[in-house]
């Protein structure tokens, strides 16, 4: 808890949140980007919810994070997140750059990986739960698209359960960024890197470990040693939610096609891909996304409740 007096100016953390952390009970970080930028209100609404009751069913405290009126906020109340989820696009997306914009001007932010890693750590959050990781986009060695949420895990502090990197990135490029900086992939139970949609894809995990238990006494290892930057935990969508692998890659190549061709640059390519996706899927890719946030959600739990055992 070092960190909050430092930067406690600026963080609010929900008093519901701030108890559990100084009784080292289990918190799990979540991020806002989805409600705002990731589906349409009332269902963006509904899902973060429903994410935060996963949480509590297993036994940790959510922490949703988010900037509001440039407060930045670990843990929201029901009105925030119904803010968030009802202002929808006109919510300005929140990465590393972003956030002192955001605050200065007094502004909502939805955050990103990499923004809900930074509070996450200053509020003194472990563990984190989304959907997927950003990563190193296709034709990078042309344009040099390369999300911040991948520096940020070689920077802070936090274990971050994914459903692996988005399938709309080059994985290969991704994985190879990562152990440039250091950063384990840690598959749950898997040896492959999960595709988000998908439960495999042809690249190796760093190491697959078979237990939250596991996964928490690693990361707490890494960290005694003074190995700081995060950790991805890749944990593959339940089976019966899982995409065809040819059909994704399909919608895929065409949402990309049209990206080109519409222009679309910057953070903005991410959401564009996915709403393409999602309309050319008839809305399977939604409902695939949601159920494996709710996957993610109930592992980070289970690995913050062992961290906490472990300290």
């Amino acid at each position: 808890m070092n960190n909050v007096s430092k930067y406690n100016q600026y963080l609010d953390i929900s008093p519901e949140v701030k108890q559990a952390l100084e009784n080292n009970q289990p918190v799990v970080a979540l991020e806002s980007t989805i409600i705002s930028h990731g589906m349409p209100y009332p269902q963006n609404v509904e899902t973060a919810l429903k994410v935060e009751e996963i949480v509590r069913q297993n036994g940790a405290i959510p922490a949703t994070i988010a900037v509001i009126n440039g407060r930045l906020k670990a843990g929201l109340s029901k009105e925030e997140i119904t803010i968030l989820g009802k202002e929808g696009l006109n919510v300005t997306k929140v990465s590393r750059r972003d956030l002192p914009v955001v605050v200065a001007n007094k502004q909502n932010g939805a955050t990103t990986v990499a923004a809900t890693m930074i509070i996450a750590e200053l509020a003194g959050i472990r563990v984190f739960a989304t959907g997927g990781l950003g990563g190193v986009h296709r034709g990078a060695e042309h344009t040099f698209d390369i999300s911040a949420d991948l520096q940020e895990l070689a920077n802070t502090s936090v274990a971050v359960v994914c459903a692996g990197a988005k399938s709309i990135l080059d994985l290969g490029l991704t994985m190879e960024y990562l152990e440039t900086f250091g950063v384990p992939v840690v598959g749950y139970q898997t040896e492959k890197l999960p595709s988000f949609f998908s439960r495999t894809s042809p690249f190796d995990v760093s190491v697959k470990l078979d237990s939250a238990k596991q996964i928490a006494e690693m990361i707490k290892v890494k960290w005694d040693l003074g190995l700081n930057g995060g950790v991805v935990v890749a944990n593959p969508i339940p089976t019966q939610y899982a995409m065809d692998e040819e059909l994704i890659s399909a919608a895929i190549e065409k949402a990309l096609t049209e990206s080109v061709e519409q222009g679309i640059k910057g953070k903005e390519t991410t959401p564009f891909l996915l709403a393409k996706v999602v309309e050319l899927t008839g809305g399977d890719s939604l409902e695939a996304n949601i159920n494996l946030v709710f996957n993610n959600a109930k592992l980070a739990s289970e690995i913050a409740m062992s961290y906490c055992n472990i300290k």
